[in-house]
């Protein structure tokens, strides 16, 4: 803690593949076993299809398909349905133990819809929730949401179209929503926007939603 706020470690993790970003979290997960030790995950995935534990009946045709396409495909412990991950977009995966901010699965989504709003509007982009659990731009999701929480740990996160190839998303209907778009950084402000440019903006809008301080690996404080 510092100044009454949690302290979150920021971890950038560059591009690794999703499974190696699973075992990274379970790492993770367990250090929270010696005391709260918060920790924000960044990374980008080669081309991968998950789909989550909430998922409809997938026949293996059709994940045949997905993997002829060059993708890897993988089933998670996460909440919602299939998505897409791949380079260009900004893959946040906050461990926190929610006994240091709300312990309510609710109130940190909530949060987490929030963060990326807030993120959207440094980019003078307006964004907002729906019924539905993410981000959009009118009908068009720019960023999904699913996560797991057990003892109030946290793992799983965000994933924000930065300049994400968006043709990934056509040969699936994300997170099981027909009839929605999917849309990205880019697309929307019509130049390019990398998860470079778009991590800054996150981090600011985390520590402010979360009210917390954001450190490195080498302990030196972001965000005062």
């Amino acid at each position: 803690m510092q100044g009454g706020r949690p302290l979150v470690e920021v971890v950038r993790l560059g591009l690794l593949t999703y499974q190696e970003a699973l075992q990274l979290q379970q790492v993770y997960v367990r250090r929270h076993q010696a005391g709260p030790a918060h920790a924000l995950l960044l990374c980008q995935h080669p081309p991968v299809y998950t789909t989550g534990i909430r998922q409809k009946p997938y026949p293996p045709s059709s994940l045949d398909h997905l993997r002829l396409l060059g993708a890897q495909v993988h089933k998670a412990d996460r909440g919602g349905l299939i998505t897409f991950h791949g380079p260009g977009q900004l893959v946040c995966y906050p461990v926190l133990n929610l006994g240091s901010f709300k312990k309510s699965v609710r109130w940190y989504v909530s949060r987490l819809e929030e963060t990326v709003i807030s993120a959207c509007r440094r980019f003078h982009l307006e964004a907002s929730t729906s019924p539905h659990t993410g981000v959009w731009v009118g009908d068009k999701k720019i960023c999904a949401i699913g996560i797991r929480c057990s003892r109030y740990v946290t793992s799983h996160g965000l994933a924000l179209n930065c300049n994400t190839e968006l043709s990934w998303f056509q040969h699936i209907v994300p997170c099981g929503l027909e009839g929605k778009g999917v849309t990205s950084l880019s697309a929307e402000l019509h130049r390019n926007i990398s998860v470079d440019d778009a991590v800054p903006h996150l981090l600011d809008a985390f520590a402010d939603n979360f009210r917390c301080h954001l450190v490195d690996a080498h302990g030196s404080v972001k965000n005062e």
